[in-house]
């Protein structure tokens, strides 16, 4: 590869590593399963970045399904076991209201099934067209965007018992506070 070539890769991993990481930890749920998943796609990314004409689109693509591979891993099923599967998460209180908020937000995120969870985050958090979503989850946009209101409604009812409102005046609250 050119060295502009590589230049041009590093500058790319460097602004969308945080992008990357985050929407692979909202499809799998776990930080290491994230990380591995965005590794694998980096390095199976970098031999073709010459060929690619949206590596964003391509790299949100791959991360998304690396991710969901990650999760169907055997080994990852039975015998891995984080430190804290084995702490019982207690709520508690905490005097932040926005960490309470966010926490809430969190587990409500975690109960929506995977593709409207995805297509909700690529759409609202990412800021991806409808294209560019349905595109990522290999699906039509006709779905991608039935998945994105499927995935909203479901996330307005598991909020709606805790009291919070996640209408438009409040979606750049949720969308930062997911961050």
């Amino acid at each position: 590869m050119k060295a502009a070539d590589e230049q041009a890769f590093r500058e790319f991993v460097t602004s969308q590593m945080g992008s990357l990481r985050k929407l692979a930890y909202v499809t799998c749920g776990d930080w290491h399963a994230a990380e591995d998943a965005v590794a694998n796609t980096l390095v199976k990314l970098y031999p073709r970045w010459r060929k690619l004409d949206r590596p964003d689109l391509y790299a949100k693509t791959m991360v998304y399904r690396a991710a969901i591979d990650e999760t169907r891993r055997p080994w990852r099923r039975g015998r891995e076991r984080s430190v804290g599967d084995a702490v019982p998460d207690v709520p508690m209180n905490d005097p932040n209201v926005m960490t309470d908020e966010r926490l809430r937000l969190r587990a409500a995120l975690n109960a929506v099934p995977a593709r409207q969870r995805a297509a909700v985050v690529l759409r609202h958090y990412l800021g991806l067209s409808l294209e560019e979503t349905a595109q990522v989850l290999g699906c039509k946009v006709g779905t991608a965007k039935s998945h994105t209101s499927r995935g909203l409604a479901k996330l307005r009812e598991l909020l709606a018992t805790e009291r919070i409102n996640l209408s438009g005046d409040r979606m750049e609250e949720w969308t930062s506070a997911v961050a």
